[in-house]
């Protein structure tokens, strides 16, 4: 009886590590392939959508300011600002979280690049 009690500890001690490290693995927005973890799994995925469509809509807008900064001032803005400043665009947006803007104003290119 004491070696059936004991057992059944030492897997019930497995099984709390187990659900621990599934725990872990949840924060990490990776899928596990888990029915139940499905849920978690689905909104870390909309998430990382959200986040490359807000940096997709970010960077053609200002390319489409700064291109037509370009055509109608005869160079490029010296930076973002400038763009807002004289009514290109409303405001400078933030860039997505983990995410920053790289602007060169000799070329006129702009990219939304990870920090």
């Amino acid at each position: 009886m004491r070696i059936v009690f004991a057992a059944l500890i030492t897997l019930s001690l497995c099984a709390c590590a187990k659900k621990e490290a599934k725990q872990e693995n949840l924060l990490t927005n990776n899928s596990s392939g888990n029915p139940i973890t499905a849920p978690v799994d689905y909104l870390g995925a909309v998430n990382q959508a959200r986040k490359g469509a807000i940096k997709t809509i970010d960077q053609a807008a200002i390319n489409n300011a700064i291109e037509l900064f370009n055509a109608q001032e005869e160079r490029y803005p010296r930076d973002l600002n400038e763009l807002a400043q004289k009514r290109y665009i409303q405001a400078v947006p933030t860039p997505p979280p983990g995410m920053r803007f790289d602007y060169n104003p000799q070329s006129g290119q702009f990219k939304v690049v990870q920090q």
